[in-house]
């Protein structure tokens, strides 16, 4: 059987002393792919069209007047899917990522880099938005080269300052779009209306984020996969040999060359580098599974288009695993994807049981620090007590506070709150009891909360009182 050790000794693994970007010298290997073209990089398109329409049209929709999503960390508001969330909904949001975390672990596991390819938003808008411009106003990859090592001159100049200018509205177009995600669309627009000088500060973060993006998408490019992201970097932990990437068949490409200037017995690998053009992280597929790789799939669609011109059969490079290569198993449901399973599905069941559980007014009760407890003629015992409250809903509401005749009376100082949407508001009561009915220091004491005359819910707090334990 062909094994590890047989693929060392076919493919030369001194590639992996270094990366595909940076050069001997420890300089930026600047890459430019070529153009890529066939069925998967067409489905690509499609998906990442799909991917930027609802990217640009979710901050334009409305929930009762509300954002569909909006995600405001400075003031500590989120609207996801329409749901308001506070602070107080943190644990929520923790546990949601860490669903997403596993998520992603299970489907690396099964699928490999794939998310990165074909939704990663880095990838998204560096290949299906400003390389597809590059490509329009520079040429292909070979137009590129020579526009590089070309000197300073009159066309050059204006290539340049051509595609810097787009690039960067472009980037403005995107940092506008993601500070309306943060303080929603209707807020982004009243700030634009009011014009710079009102808001200098915010205009000034947007022009940061602006250049962020530019230099990302114009200079540093894949060196966001490579240097900055970790996932690239949790292949080594996450991927097995029955991890599914794209892979080159060594078993059926190797030994390389073309059949008509030998007459050794090759495989099916011309040796082209077809596959190496079309890279946008500048590394040989048939090398085998690299930290460059996002699985993008350009090099299947490359590889596919010369072996059918040879008349040879397809996918020499598919999406497979090593032992579909090598002992040509099938995907398989192991011990770590089931185990991963039901992790995922623990955790996802937990969140989806805290969002439907969740009250609409999240309610803290608290007995007003440094009082223990008055005295109150007609034999009463008192306790001061301040409940704080946000209302999550789109609705102003009445809130009203009661607690069982057997336990005592509450008295709200004040009126009873109306508290408006997405807002807080805190009350101060007393609850009363008969002194003579006390049988122990601390006891527990019930409060029930109503809105709008409806009960929402019932809290449990501590009644102070002067019988000693």
């Amino acid at each position: 059987m062909i094994g590890e050790n047989k693929k060392d000794e076919i493919i030369n693994q001194g590639f992996r002393d270094a990366v595909a970007t940076i050069d001997q010298k420890g300089k930026r290997n600047y890459i430019f792919p070529k153009k890529p073209k066939g069925k998967l990089y067409n489905k690509r398109t499609l998906f990442s069209i799909f991917y930027l329409i609802i990217f640009f049209s979710l901050p334009w929709i409305k929930v009762n007047e509300e954002p569909f999503i909006m995600l405001n960390i400075l003031e500590r508001k989120f609207i996801i899917f329409g749901q308001i969330f506070g602070p107080q909904d943190f644990f929520i949001f923790a546990l949601g990522m860490l669903t997403f975390l596993v998520f992603i672990i299970l489907f690396t596991v099964i699928f490999g880099r794939v998310f990165c390819g074909w939704a990663c938003p880095q990838t998204i808008f560096m290949e299906m938005v400003f390389r597809k411009i590059e490509y329009w106003i520079d040429g292909d990859y070979t137009k590129q080269q020579q526009l590089k090592k070309m000197p300073w001159n009159g066309y050059k100049i204006k290539k340049r300052a051509t595609k810097i200018v787009i690039f960067y509205i472009i980037s403005f177009l995107i940092a506008n779009y993601f500070m309306a995600y943060l303080i929603s669309m209707d807020e982004l627009l009243h700030y634009v209306d009011q014009g710079i000088a009102s808001h200098a500060g915010t205009f000034a973060v947007l022009i940061g984020f602006t250049t962020i993006f530019f230099f990302v998408y114009y200079w540093f490019r894949e060196q966001v996969c490579i240097v900055v992201c970790p996932y690239g970097r949790l292949q080594g932990v996450l991927l097995d040999k029955k991890s599914i990437v794209v892979a080159y068949d060594y078993i059926r490409g190797e030994p390389r060359g073309k059949k008509a200037t030998t007459e050794k017995e090759i495989g099916d690998c011309i040796d082209c580098k077809a596959c190496v053009r079309v890279c946008p992280t500048g590394i040989d597929i048939r090398n085998g599974t690299q930290l460059e790789c996002i699985n993008c799939t350009a090099c299947i669609d490359a590889c596919d288009e010369i072996m059918e011109n040879l008349g040879r059969p397809k996918k020499l490079i598919r999406l497979a695993s090593e032992n579909n290569i090598v002992k040509k198993e099938k995907l398989k449901l192991t011990t770590r994807i089931i185990a991963y399973s039901f992790v995922l599905l623990f955790i996802a069941s937990a969140l989806a049981t805290m969002l439907i559980t969740r009250d609409d007014v999240d309610i803290t009760v608290l007995r007003t620090q440094g009082m223990i407890y008055q005295t109150l003629p007609g034999g009463y015992t008192s306790n001061l007590y301040t409940a704080r409250m946000f209302n999550k809903t789109h609705n102003e509401i009445t809130l009203t506070v009661s607690i069982p005749e057997d336990e005592g009376t509450i008295e709200v100082i004040g009126k009873q709150p109306t508290i408006g949407k997405e807002s807080y508001a805190i009350i101060t009561f007393i609850i009363k009891k008969k002194t003579d009915k006390i049988t122990n220091r601390r006891s527990d004491v019930f409060i029930d909360f109503f809105i709008n005359g409806k009960k929402l819910t019932r809290k449990k707090t501590s009644f102070i009182g002067p019988i000693g334990a």
